[in-house]
């Protein structure tokens, strides 16, 4: 099938012929966070039909946006990974996240895999510009981490080395705790700082209406934590 234009004298049009199809922006959305390999990608962008997505990977290849990399040991195998080219979709990605929001349902939240953790929270962060915190988070066997630093967040997969604070349980409690904390605060252990806490909370900005339905549900903690 031929890839769709608009054929307009507009860069959003542009843009959105490069990234606009469905699945690519969620291609970008996992790989923000480190390469996969394509089964892992599949599974993180969760649902795109194998021949479709090997269509998308094959147009932002050709687009300069993704490429193909040899991963070291222990897996010793190919994977995706975003160009510099593709990094720069970072700040706009974050942005659109920010206005979905005003979208978003909490039971979404019990959705989230543990192994993109991070992004989510990512989304949600307006850090100040005098916020210094290395964040890590580990969820059912995956690790993911968040660095706040002169007002910027920066995530990934795997483990950095010395991080101010970590936070390890179920998803959904991993959040909550970041976000609002109460109950579920009790279903994840907390290692480092943890009056970082307090500071990382300060910096979560939902809508109105989001926020009072996810404060409620860290009240409960158990209810969405397990």
């Amino acid at each position: 099938m031929p890839r769709r234009r608009y054929g307009q004298a507009c860069s959003i049009a542009d843009a959105l012929d490069h990234i606009g199809e469905r699945w690519s922006l969620l291609i970008v959305r996992e790989l923000l966070l480190g390469p996969l390999r394509f089964s892992d990608l599949a599974r993180a962008v969760g649902g795109a039909p194998t021949d479709v997505l090997t269509r998308r990977l094959r147009d932002l290849e050709e687009d300069g946006v993704v490429r193909r990399v040899e991963l070291g040991p222990p897996a010793g195998t190919s994977a995706y990974e975003l160009t510099e080219l593709g990094r720069e979709l970072e700040e706009p990605l974050l942005a659109l996240g920010r206005w979905g929001l005003h979208f978003y349902r909490l039971e979404q939240i019990a959705e989230i895999g543990p192994q993109s953790l991070a992004g989510p929270l990512q989304v949600t962060l307006h850090p100040p510009a005098d916020a210094a915190i290395s964040l890590q988070l580990h969820s059912e066997g995956a690790a993911t981490w968040l660095r706040i630093e002169a007002g910027e967040t920066k995530a990934g997969r795997g483990e950095i080395s010395d991080p101010d604070l970590t936070v390890s349980g179920p998803p959904t409690a991993v959040l909550l705790t970041l976000s609002v904390g109460g109950a579920a605060e009790e279903a994840v252990e907390i290692d480092g700082d943890a009056s970082l806490l307090d500071q990382i909370r300060a910096m979560v900005v939902l809508p109105e209406r989001l926020l009072g339905e996810v404060r409620e549900a860290g009240a409960q903690g158990a209810a969405l934590a397990g």
